[in-house]
């Protein structure tokens, strides 16, 4: 079933999705060679916790930290340690943040002081991917014509959209119906309604779309071992267009 959010579960919405904003830019500013995963995990929850919310990944499923953290091969649902980022790699960062009832769900992909040529186009064309979907998601399009977009941006940019993990509704919980994922045809789906809520997370990767769970029952990393990027915004779809939610003013 997908709920239709009022202006009033909305605007709740609007203040969770700029928690996880304030968290992530906080975690932008420190990236750096050397710095530890799980010092990026511990800045993430203080933002959160400083503003009256609460870190909605920890313990969601059983996740045992505050953010993802997946770096280089590494697509999804990476756990925060003492790995230190070094010179050259490329960091996704997952957060989300629940307040009064709501949730807010955003991640970007930092460059870890110089990357590749290659990285850093991955990490353009990946966060590009994700503004392309959003346009399409606007009253009277189907879901599809945002997993077309995406799809056909990525691809024609020499990507791959990983398939198994895809974007969602989001509200009082993280994750809701209806699916979004970042394939597809664009008139495939559900009508898209004002009121409608949605998380739209791009996973493109540099090598092969295929990808695999680590040992510890949570890593997502690519089969080839080539890199990965992951932009996600909450966007809120209003009569006159959509809304990112979870993006600083």
């Amino acid at each position: 079933m997908i709920l239709l959010k009022s202006e009033r579960e909305i605007q709740s919405m609007r203040e969770a999705g700029r928690i996880v904003a304030l968290a992530l830019d906080a975690v932008g500013k420190v990236v750096e060679p050397g710095i530890a995963t799980q010092e990026l995990d511990e800045i993430a929850r203080k933002i959160i916790t400083e503003h009256g919310a609460k870190p909605a990944f920890k313990g969601l499923y059983g996740f045992p930290a505050n953010i993802c953290v997946s770096v280089n091969c590494e697509v999804v649902h990476g756990i925060p340690g003492s790995r230190k980022l070094a010179e050259g790699d490329i960091v996704s960062v997952d957060c989300g943040a629940e307040i009064e009832g709501f949730c807010g769900d955003s991640a970007m992909t930092f460059p870890v002081g110089r990357v590749s040529p290659e990285n850093a186009r991955l990490i353009h064309e990946t966060r590009s991917t994700l503004f392309k979907g959003i346009e399409k998601a606007t009253v009277g399009n189907r879901l599809g014509a945002i997993s077309y977009a995406i799809q056909s941006y990525a691809e024609k940019a020499g990507f791959r959209v990983v398939r198994e993990y895809v974007g969602h509704g989001i509200g009082r919980s993280m994750h809701e119906d209806p699916e979004v994922p970042n394939y597809g045809f664009p008139d495939r789906g559900p009508v898209l309604k004002a009121g409608m809520v949605l998380a739209i997370e791009p996973m493109i990767n540099l090598g092969t779309q295929a990808v695999k769970t680590t040992g510890d029952g949570w890593t997502v990393v690519t089969l080839d071992g080539k890199p990965s990027a992951h932009f996600e915004h909450t966007v809120a779809i209003l009569p006159d267009g959509p809304e990112i939610l979870t993006r600083l003013a």
